[in-house]
């Protein structure tokens, strides 16, 4: 009897420790995760062609200005060339392997909505000029701000800012709601003034917010594409902003021009055809070897002069795997034959069902890497 009153003691005393244990153990998990969520982290290291970037309480935060527009934006070509280009001057200031990147949280999206309204008597921060709309043009179409952080210890500092401005090359406008819709082309001269104006005004608002006070802030300036563009704007001119600067003195001019091959009849194509009579030897291969595809273009991007990358889009109406399979064997080929060296190149295949396989090359490889889409 004695030894079964002991045995229960043994498992009661068990059960305690158990509970407490695992009581331990939860408290410790979650003490683990709280630490985690409060603090602030980085998305990985950076390999020099990418910045980490800033995640807060497990979350990452997402730009309060990106996205606004004044109107509707007929071409999103305008948006993800403006977004790029934008990094890519970032990148000339701010280097990757010393500034972290976060989102823009400066400009909220009040503030960005008001910037780019029209100026009126209950909209006193609009940059675009007073007036009716049939006659006045909207300049200013979309703005972006990207925030660089530097390490301070154990913690991060605002650093740097930059700005970009998407100025209209065409403006659209409506007489009466629902009615025909009219274009007014804007003047590169037109643009560039409009667009240098509005700089200087966006630079002294910064300069109010304490944080923004002393750091550099990079302005840059962009032309939008019009509406039935088959490639994005691009980038004008920038100016590098020090110190407690609350106008801009000086601009850099941008040379970067974006096309599609093959050129349109009647539109200017770059002086350098070359690389478009590449382009065309490759399509003409590719067409004259797999009959069964829609449509082959290549967006090509210059600076200086000098072709800098592309993007190559080919529709297909294959519908079977050994197909696609086969046709991306010979696209890699081909592709490394005839098309310019020395530069990235994508090539996506796509149908009706979605993308099919993508090849790519970057700057110094001498062939291209491919990936074929399967489903299951």
């Amino acid at each position: 009897m004695s030894l079964k009153r002991f045995s229960v003691i043994i498992a009661a005393l068990a059960s305690v420790i158990l509970l407490a244990a695992c009581g331990s153990s939860n408290s410790s998990t979650s003490s683990s995760k709280s630490s985690k969520t409060n603090d602030t982290q980085l998305t990985g290291q950076s390999d020099g062609s990418y910045y980490q970037s800033v995640i807060k309480n497990g979350h990452y935060l997402t730009s309060k200005s990106r996205g606004v527009n004044v109107q509707q934006n007929g071409n999103q070509l305008n948006l993800k060339s403006f977004e790029a280009g934008l990094m890519n001057i970032s990148k000339k200031q701010f280097s990757t392997g010393k500034y972290v990147f976060q989102e823009g949280q400066y400009v909220s999206t009040d503030t960005a909505e008001n910037w780019l309204g029209r100026k009126t008597k209950s909209n006193p921060e609009g940059l675009n000029p007073a007036g009716k709309n049939t006659k006045v043009p909207l300049y200013l179409q979309q703005m972006d701000e990207q925030d660089f952080l530097t390490q301070d210890g154990n913690s991060l500092k605002m650093s740097g800012m930059t700005i970009g401005l998407g100025i209209n090359s065409v403006y659209y406008y409506q007489k009466q709601a629902y009615g025909a819709t009219y274009q007014m082309n804007l003047s590169d001269a037109e643009i560039k003034a409009q667009g240098k104006k509005m700089a200087n005004e966006v630079l002294a608002r910064l300069r109010k917010t304490k944080a923004l006070k002393n750091i550099p802030i990079v302005i840059a300036l962009y032309k939008q594409a019009p509406d039935d563009s088959l490639v994005g704007g691009n980038f004008f001119a920038y100016s590098v902003n020090n110190g407690s600067s609350t106008s801009v003195s000086n601009w850099t001019a941008v040379n970067e021009k974006n096309y599609v091959f093959p050129v349109a009849s009647g539109q200017k194509g770059p002086s350098n055809n070359s690389d478009e009579n590449d382009f065309s030897n490759f399509k003409t291969q590719i067409q004259n070897f797999f009959p069964n595809l829609s449509g082959v273009t290549a967006q090509a991007q210059y600076m200086n002069g000098s072709l800098t990358g592309m993007n190559v889009n080919i529709t297909t109406q294959f519908y079977s795997q050994t197909e696609i399979i086969s046709f991306t064997q010979y696209l890699q080929s081909t592709a490394s034959k005839y098309l310019p060296t020395g530069v990235p190149i994508d090539i996506t295949v796509s149908s009706t069902t979605g993308v099919q396989s993508f090849l790519s090359r970057s700057t110094n490889a001498k062939n291209f890497t491919f990936h074929i889409f399967n489903s299951y």
